[in-house]
């Protein structure tokens, strides 16, 4: 199955890079580019996108507000959006994430990085280094205005098991990472998470490490 990519950034020579290297991929395949965020929504409709790598900074209708307009829009709930940022760490991140993105890369990522983090957020996983995640948990996710008293309302629709492997996912861990600290099998901590992610109507798992801390489940320096 091939995955269709949307590039969009305002920077001419820096689709033009992406699109070679995208291209290169015999499962990869560019079906159009965007240089501003309405250019961005409309492609992801018309193109039957799988993955759009969207810039954060761009004129009009930037990066952040195109992704929101994209995970808004339930005919778009199977297109996953992978940021572009200059730093791999900055004050947009945390925001992109909360908007409906699935992870994020810096701008001089390596080619073949760039490759796997398409294909890892095209299946549905989050695109979050253990660096990414200390950060945000860092910078962004102890704000106090976060309402950490809606916990128990937001997450009791998850079995005890559920909130164990959503506090798991916050932490970074992989299925199968999950499957050893709980001791079952990858399949059964996939379906865990899964089932997570029905329940809470998140998009990703991306959106799972969100809901774990700002309803108070995890809170930052957790292990």
């Amino acid at each position: 199955m091939t995955i269709r990519v949307l590039l969009a950034d305002d920077q001419t020579l820096i689709r033009r890079g992406f699109r070679v290297l995208v291209d290169s991929a015999p499962d990869l395949e560019v079906v159009g580019e965007a240089a501003n965020g309405h250019e961005a929504v409309e492609l992801a409709r018309t193109e039957r996108v799988d993955v759009v790598l969207m810039d954060i900074r761009m004129p009009g209708l930037d990066g952040l507000a195109a992704t929101r307009q994209i995970a808004a829009d339930e005919s778009l709930a199977g297109v996953r959006v992978l940021i572009l940022t200059t730093f791999e760490i900055d004050e947009y991140v945390f925001q992109a994430l909360r908007a409906g993105a699935s992870g994020f890369l810096g701008k001089s990522v390596e080619p073949a990085e760039l490759i796997d983090a398409i294909r890892i957020v095209a299946r549905g996983d989050a695109l979050l280094s253990p660096k990414a995640v200390r950060g945000l948990i860092d910078r962004f996710l102890a704000q106090p205005e976060l309402d950490q008293a809606a916990a128990p309302a937001e997450l009791a629709v998850l079995t005890e098991r559920e909130r164990e492997v959503l506090g798991l996912v916050a932490t970074g861990l992989s299925n199968d990472e999950i499957a050893e600290r709980l001791v079952v099998s990858p399949m059964t901590a996939k379906t865990h998470v899964n089932r997570a992610m029905v329940k809470l109507g998140a998009r990703d798992r991306a959106q799972l490490v969100v809901i774990a801390y700002q309803s108070g489940l995890v809170r930052p320096g957790s292990r």
